[in-house]
């Protein structure tokens, strides 16, 4: 059995494994126990009633969230020759066509988010076998085909996330870093969970949030009490 650093136990005893924390209380715990020397991801962790097999409980969308994820998003759009101005204004990483669909299809996925007009989907399709995998593949339920090319970039660096349940009914988000003040880790958890709320299956039954924890990289967990959230 893996010994326990001093460290590890330390951090350990300030998180009861029994005990269902305030949101705002656990926001400011994750950052007391985080151990890493680098600025590490906040993460939530959401268990849905739900049943991903059927196709109105395969929960999937985008929020934005208040105070961003903390990390810059590079972006890729893929679009005609008359829409590339649009994307580099908005702050666009890259832009282009061809030659990245050439590249992609080569093995190169170096950006965060792919966002894609309408009529360019069709090419688009042809390197799908190597973005699905990586959840890069553009998609109009996450807001990344569409005309409006520079709102939507816009949107990605200001912090619009996108989210998809699990096989398992769990949504996983990022939702911050350890520099972020409690408030802000809690507010961006908040709109998140705020946005879950909204998309309720009519046909889940039982419980909708069964269970809630956040966590930062390489941190315990800790368990959320659901009537804590707004």
């Amino acid at each position: 059995m893996a010994k326990i650093s001093k460290k590890r136990q330390v951090v350990n005893s300030k998180v009861d494994p029994t005990k269902f924390y305030a949101l705002k209380d656990a926001a400011a715990l994750v950052k007391e126990v985080n151990t890493t020397k680098f600025d590490a991801s906040v993460d939530i962790h959401i268990r849905l009633g739900v049943d991903p097999r059927k196709a109105d409980q395969a929960i999937r969308g985008t929020v934005t969230l208040p105070h961003g994820t903390g990390k810059v998003k590079r972006v890729l759009v893929l679009c005609t020759p008359d829409k590339e101005e649009e994307a580099r204004a908005a702050g666009a990483d890259h832009v282009g066509l061809e030659e990245f669909i050439t590249k992609i299809s080569q093995g190169w996925t170096d950006v965060d988010v792919i966002i894609a007009m309408p009529n360019v989907m069709a090419k688009v399709g042809q390197i799908g076998r190597i973005l699905g995998p990586r959840g890069l593949m553009p998609n109009p339920k996450t807001g990344t085909v569409t005309i409006n090319v520079g709102a939507a970039v816009e949107e990605v660096k200001a912090g619009k996330i996108s989210f998809r349940v699990d096989k398992y009914g769990i949504i996983h988000s990022p939702i911050g870093r350890v520099s972020f003040a409690p408030e802000k880790i809690s507010e961006n958890a908040q709109e998140l969970i705020s946005t879950l709320e909204k998309m309720k299956p009519s046909t889940a039954k039982g419980t909708y949030m069964k269970s809630i924890s956040i966590a930062s990289t390489m941190s315990p967990g800790i368990a959320i009490d659901t009537k804590s959230i707004k």
